[in-house]
């Protein structure tokens, strides 16, 4: 016997974006996802004309017939179920069951696990918008809010504030940042920035506060080419005389990035000045324990903890 239209998959007029089986003389309740893109391998690449879109009289007459018949089947299952073994030890045999979809695999989390991620490593500070990690000293801590919303680390015992009294500061602090886009010269970003890392430290906070009283002067310590995670960067380090309090030493540091489009990092540094706990050669172990997120194969970086 011969159709017209031979039975299979063909596009549901009435849902888009469907396709509904065709039985060969009716539309039927099952439908799918359109694959006209994916033929399955027994149906036809092209299949032959569609039949006519189904009606909605006939569509609802089939859907409650086969609802019906889930119905039923679905009872005689649970029944057999329920029922058990009979006194012969044979167990009734269910009924047919409907088809239902394809099994799906579980979801699975792309992001790794505390154990196997840095970001779990309470001796690693982990940027990986730039792609680098810095090892946290002892005695510091990682934040999880900061005023610029800056991957941050430090020391974890804060003090009020000498230059006032309605604001706290930390001893010593260090954070990771991206260079505005258009800057690529290490050396220029790094003289310009170690005016920003000052005054963020030491002039005034995000509420215009001079939490020290603000900078009387300052003395440049230290401004040269420095090897970071492999790439040639540049650094500028000063001293900062305030007001109030003991002043600090603050630093950037500028470096291009192993990611991405090599946009250029910063790394700000300020310790408080005459700090037992924070001597300068500490900024110089920071900087030499940036690594690229992932290299944990030298000194530094992931997994290494470091002390004054």
């Amino acid at each position: 016997m011969s159709f017209a239209t031979p039975p299979g998959w063909y596009p549901d007029a009435g849902t888009p974006g469907t396709e509904r089986w065709w039985d060969g003389t009716a539309w039927t309740a099952h439908t799918r996802p359109s694959a006209a893109a994916h033929p399955a391998p027994h149906e036809p690449a092209h299949p032959p004309t569609a039949p006519p879109p189904p009606r909605g009289g006939s569509r609802t007459r089939v859907l409650a017939i086969t609802l019906s018949s889930l119905l039923v089947l679905g009872a005689a299952v649970t029944a057999a179920i329920l029922l058990g073994p009979d006194d012969s030890g044979t167990r009734a045999a269910p009924g047919p069951t409907a088809p239902g979809p394809a099994p799906t695999a579980p979801a699975t989390s792309a992001t790794p696990s505390s154990e196997d991620s840095p970001d779990g490593d309470p001796g690693v500070l982990v940027d990986q918008l730039n792609g680098i990690t810095l090892a946290v000293p002892d005695g510091w801590e990682k934040p999880e809010n900061t005023s610029d919303d800056a991957p941050t680390i430090r020391t974890a015992v804060s003090y009020d504030c000498p230059g006032t009294s309605a604001s706290f500061c930390y001893r010593g602090t260090v954070s990771t940042r991206s260079a505005r886009a258009g800057q690529s010269d290490p050396k220029a970003i790094a003289e310009a920035d170690i005016t920003t890392a000052a005054d963020k430290a030491y002039e005034e906070d995000v509420l215009g506060r001079r939490t020290h009283g603000g900078i009387t002067s300052h003395q440049v310590l230290k401004a040269e080419p420095v090897a970071v995670a492999g790439r040639t960067g540049y650094l500028v380090r000063w001293r900062v005389v305030t007001a109030k309090g003991p002043g600090g030493v603050v630093q950037s540091v500028a470096f291009p990035s192993t990611v991405g489009s090599e946009t250029p990092v910063i790394v700000r540094l300020a310790f408080d000045a005459d700090r037992p706990e924070l001597p300068v050669s500490l900024m110089d172990t920071i900087t030499r324990s940036i690594r690229p997120v992932g290299d944990s194969a030298t000194s530094g970086g992931v997994g290494s903890s470091i002390g004054p």
